[in-house]
């Protein structure tokens, strides 16, 4: 479909005035919780956001980078579960039972087998266990914790930052609850075989039997993990799952008062997440999403998404849907046929709840040169404006 110019100069508007805005609409549902991070695991969709970018202390939700890095070299063949490692004094003294924080109780100088630590670890949120894989792994806590930060850029935590392995007070220790999410939803889908210990309901040890700390899971409401923390500057919180009626959330919240407000406030996000959204295709595989501008170009670029894109809508509030394509101007002819040029971002109110890439149908080819020299007069409009 070739251009007209009056298509060009209704272009030139769109830049001169920004574009569209979508208007700010009110959130779906409330929280006492400060930071708050709800999506759906199969399309994406982001069903509610509050602060989800803002950098909190991690506590205990530390460790499920811990296990990340565990399960990663497990996989890779560098440690195996009957691996067994030494308990130090600085692990007996920092996370042991003389410190008074969550422990498993590990002996001073005794051996432990890797796949118990792990079980220490999920399950009791354990601190000497944490120390213990840290020292053993990477031959101390500050090594560790930096192999922790690299490996969260690897799997996409943008901002995380880990100043040790167990989420003990840290001046270098940020996480948020955007990165929280991002984390829970790797570990599920990629070690389903180590998933499964979240959903334990207590692990003896040593003699000493200790029960879970997530107060979701005896709940019978699908939930089947990940892990609570508390610290005095940020308040409580919880990165947990849950999977029912063939669908999968995954919710990160902080800056609860106490630890009944979050057992409530994170069972009702997710019990809200499933009930008040209904999955619907706004695109079906192949089917043409819009075209894109081609500077230089004889033709726009028809665009279209790799499959289809499906989202979860509010079933009481399904006019709060908007979508737009948005794309670097200039994009500049030749474009390949099947090469990305645009993102298309899908709202629900004012909560950006997905992004799917989007990629020319076909090739576009180099235009006359009346329609490059309009185009040149675009991108000098721009330049002075």
């Amino acid at each position: 479909m070739t251009r007209s110019v009056f298509a060009r100069l209704f272009f030139v508007l769109v830049l001169l005035v920004g574009g569209s805005v979508s208007p700010v609409l009110a959130q779906l549902f409330e929280t006492r919780a400060k930071q708050a991070y709800l999506i759906d695991a199969d399309t994406g969709t982001v069903l509610f956001a509050k602060n989800e970018d803002e950098t909190v202390p991690p506590a205990s939700l530390a460790k499920l980078m811990t296990m990340e890095v565990v399960f990663n070299a497990i996989r890779s063949g560098r440690l195996t579960l009957d691996d067994t490692f030494q308990v130090s004094e600085n692990a007996w003294r920092t996370g042991g039972a003389i410190s008074r924080t969550s422990t498993m109780f590990a002996e001073l100088k005794s051996s432990i087998r890797l796949e118990d630590l792990i079980q220490g670890v999920i399950v009791q949120s354990a601190n000497d266990g944490c120390i213990i894989i840290a020292e053993g792994m990477a031959g101390s806590e500050e090594n560790f914790a930096r192999l922790m930060t690299e490996r969260a850029r690897e799997i996409g935590l943008t901002t995380s930052v880990f100043g040790n392995s167990n989420g003990l007070p840290h001046p270098d220790s940020k996480v948020t609850m955007k990165d929280l999410v991002t984390l829970a939803r790797h570990i599920q889908s990629t070690y389903p075989e180590f998933y499964k210990y979240y959903s334990q309901p207590e692990f003896t040890w040593n003699n000493i039997r200790q029960r879970n700390r997530n107060p979701l899971l005896g709940l019978g409401i699908g939930v089947d993990g990940l892990k609570t923390g508390f610290t005095e500057e940020s308040g409580y919180a919880i990165v947990s799952s849950i999977k029912r009626d063939g669908r999968r959330l995954f919710l990160a919240m902080s800056g609860m008062a106490t630890e009944r407000e979050r057992a409530e406030e994170s069972r009702k996000m997710l019990e809200w997440g499933i009930r008040a959204f209904e999955r619907k295709t706004l695109f079906a595989e192949g089917e043409t999403i819009g075209e894109v501008s081609v500077y230089g170009g004889g033709e726009s670029a028809i665009v279209k998404a790799k499959g289809a894109v499906d989202i979860l809508l509010p079933i009481t509030n399904p006019d709060r849907l908007a979508a737009r394509i948005t794309y670097r101007w200039p994009l500049r002819a030749p474009i390949e046929a099947g090469a990305q040029v645009g993102v298309l971002k899908v709202y629900i109110g004012d909560t950006l709840s997905q992004e799917q890439p989007l990629y020319a149908m076909e090739a576009v080819d180099k235009g006359p040169l009346h329609t490059q020299a309009l185009d040149a007069l675009i991108e000098l409009a721009q330049f002075w404006l």
